[in-house]
C-alpha cells in the first residue's frame, strides 16, 4: 500500500502550531508529575513547569525569528550561511544522531508500558517492532500528512485529559495542595532543570519554518503551539497532587496512567477504561516518535539530497530497531534518554542563542518583514 501523496510538501501555520505539542508531549507526561513531585513540596512543582515553558516558549520564539529570516531555505542551507558549511555538517550531524536516539528510545519506553500494563505475555520484541514499522510508514510517506495526522490527534489527546480530570475531581483533596510556596531554592531549582527534558520537542521550529506556507502570524503560532503543553503539563500535574498528593505522586512509577486506572464510568459501560486511554497515550507517543525520525530524515536529505525519502528511512528503521533492543533493563533506557534529552536541551539551547547573535551581527533579514 502506498502512501497518498499530496500536492507539495507545504505546511500551514496552524499545522506547525500543532506540530509544537504533538512533539513536546510524548512518554515524558507519563512519569513528569512523579519526578517533579521528588524535586518539589506539595504542589511547588507547577512554579518549576511554568518557569521551564516560558522559558523554552521564549527560546522557540528566537528559532523561529532566526528561520523566518531565510524564506524558502531549509535548515541546513540557512545554518551554512551562518556558520559555515564545515560546521553547519557537523552540527547537522550530532543533531541526527539525537534525533533518531530520542526516537529509537521513546519506542522503546511504549513497548515497555503496553508490556506492563496491556500486552503482559507479548515479547518485547514483537511490541517495539510493530510499533517501529508503524513510525516508519507514516515517516516514509507524505511529510505533509504527517502534520495532518498530529491536527487530528492532539485535540483527542487534550480531550481524554479532560476527561481522567473530570473523572478524578471527586478524588482531589484540596489539603494536598497546602501549604504552598514550601520548596526552597534548590527544590525549585532542580524542578526546573527536570522540566527540561519535558519540553526538547519545541526544536522543530528550526527546521520546519522553512516549510511554511505564506507564514503571516507564525510567531503567534509558536506561542499558542508552546502553551498547550504547558498548561497540559501543570494541569496533568496538579491533578495527580490533588488526587494522591506529593508523598504518594513521589513513589508512583507513572501517576498519570494510575489517574485513568481510578476511571470508573457510572453504569460499568467499560470494566477497563485505563486500557482505552493507554490507546490514546500511545497516539501521544506516535506523534512524538514520527516527528522525531522525520527531523533526523529531514536534516540527512537536506545534505545529501540525491536520497529518496523513503529509502532513506527503510534503511533507518533497522538501526533504529537496533536502538531501540539494545538496553537490556527499563533503567538503561531511563538513563539514556535522560543523557540524550539533557544534552539535546543544551546543544540545542547554545545553538538558537548562537545562531541568532551570528544572524544579528551579520544584519540578516533588517530589510524583511516580521512574522
Amino acid at each position: 500500500m502506498n502512501p497518498f501523496p499530496y500536492s507539495d510538501e507545504a505546511i500551514s501555520e496552524n499545522e506547525l502550531m500543532f506540530a509544537i505539542p504533538s512533539t513536546i508531549m510524548g512518554v515524558s507526561i507519563l512519569s513528569l508529575p512523579r519526578k517533579l513531585a521528588l524535586d518539589t513540596l506539595y504542589s511547588d512543582g507547577w512554579i518549576s513547569l511554568l518557569l521551564a515553558g516560558v522559558f523554552f516558549a521564549i527560546l522557540a520564539v528566537i528559532g523561529t525569528k532566526v528561520a523566518s529570516k531565510f524564506p524558502n531555505q531549509s535548515y541546513f542551507s540557512y545554518a551554512s550561511t551562518l556558520m559555515t558549511k564545515p560546521i553547519a555538517i557537523g552540527v547537522v550531524i550530532i543533531q541526527i544522531i539525537l534525533f533518531i536516539g530520542l526516537s529509537a528510545f521513546s519506542i522503546r519506553s511504549l513497548a515497555y508500558i503496553s508490556q506492563q500494563y496491556l500486552f503482559e505475555h507479548t515479547p518485547m520484541e514483537v511490541i517495539s517492532l510493530s510499533f517501529l514499522l508503524v513510525v516508519v510508514y507514516a515517516v516514509s510517506g507524505s511529510r505533509a500528512g504527517l502534520f495532518r495526522l498530529n491536527v487530528m490527534f492532539l485535540p483527542i489527546i487534550l480531550f481524554v485529559m479532560i476527561i481522567i480530570a473530570a473523572f478524578n475531581i471527586t478524588w482531589i483533596d484540596l489539603k494536598n495542595f497546602l501549604p504552598l510556596f514550601k520548596t526552597d531554592m534548590k527544590g525549585y531549582v532542580k524542578g526546573f532543570q527536570t522540566s527540561f527534558e519535558v519540553y526538547i520537542g519545541y526544536s522543530i521550529v528550526l527546521f520546519y519554518v522553512g516549510l511554511v506556507n505564506k507564514p503571516k502570524k507564525l510567531t503567534k503560532k509558536v506561542i499558542v503551539g508552546m502553551s498547550i503543553p504547558i498548561i497540559s503539563y501543570i494541569f496533568i500535574f496538579l491533578v495527580t497532587i490533588g488526587v494522591y498528593g506529593n508523598m504518594v505522586t513521589a513513589n508512583i512509577e507513572l501517576p498519570s496512567l494510575e489517574l485513568a486506572k481510578r476511571v470508573d464510568i457510572p453504569g460499568g459501560i467499560f470494566e477497563r477504561i485505563d486500557a482505552i486511554i493507554f490507546t490514546i497515550w500511545t497516539m501521544a507517543i506516535f506523534n512524538t516518535a514520527s516527528m522525531l525520525l522525520d527531523v533526523a530524515v529531514l536534516l540527512i536529505t537536506s545534505v545529501f539530497k540525491q536520497i529518496k525519502k523513503r529509502i532513506l528511512t527503510f534503511v533507518l528503521a533497522p538501526i533504529i530497531y537496533y536502538l531501540v533492543m539494545l538496553p537490556q533493563e527499563i533503567h538503561q533506557v531511563q538513563t539514556a534518554s535522560i543523557l540524550l534529552s539533557q544534552f539535546m536541551v543544551y546543544f540545542t539551547m547554545v545553538l538558537i542563542v548562537s545562531l541568532f547573535v551570528i544572524a544579528s551581527i551579520r544584519g540578516v533579514g533588517k530589510n524583511e518583514k516580521k512574522s
